[in-house]
């Protein structure tokens, strides 16, 4: 089981100690193109990729978020909770490119007995580009005395 990060242990400024990295594949883009029922012809046509402008077919922008949401998840551990996450889709990603998810903490705060956390995630290729910025927020347990 993994370790479970309390409210006590966060230190604004600091940077998200786990990262989610995720190499992308043709098949990693044509399967969340079924998953999520998006056919549009970019996400698995080269030929149509190409014919727009691109060099390879890209990778979904919701796909970003969702491996934002699961940087998230898998640090914060089992008793936190994630409220909110939104990102924005900076730069195309494709077959080949190296994600990496990173985040830091921006502030955090109590109210009406819930401990938030607010943090700043984004996702970035292997060449250090941000092609994905976005924020969280999420509460965790705090310690019992």
């Amino acid at each position: 089981m993994k370790t479970q990060v309390y409210f006590e242990e966060i230190v604004v400024g600091e940077e998200i100690p786990h990262r989610v990295v995720e190499t992308l594949t043709t098949r990693s883009i044509v399967k969340w193109a079924a998953a999520v029922k998006d056919f549009y012809e970019i996400h698995y046509d080269k030929d149509f990729a190409r014919a727009v402008g691109m060099r390879d077919v890209i990778a979904h922008g919701p796909n970003k978020c969702a491996l934002l949401s699961r940087l998230l998840l898998e640090w914060m551990g089992e008793g936190g909770t994630l409220h909110k996450i939104s990102c924005t889709h900076k730069a195309s990603n494709f077959p080949g490119d190296k994600l990496t998810c990173k985040g830091k903490i921006k502030d955090k705060y109590s109210k009406d007995g819930r401990h938030y956390v607010e943090c700043e995630v984004w996702v970035e290729n292997q060449d250090g580009i941000v092609a994905a910025p976005g924020k969280a927020l999420i509460s965790l347990p705090a310690k019992k005395s």
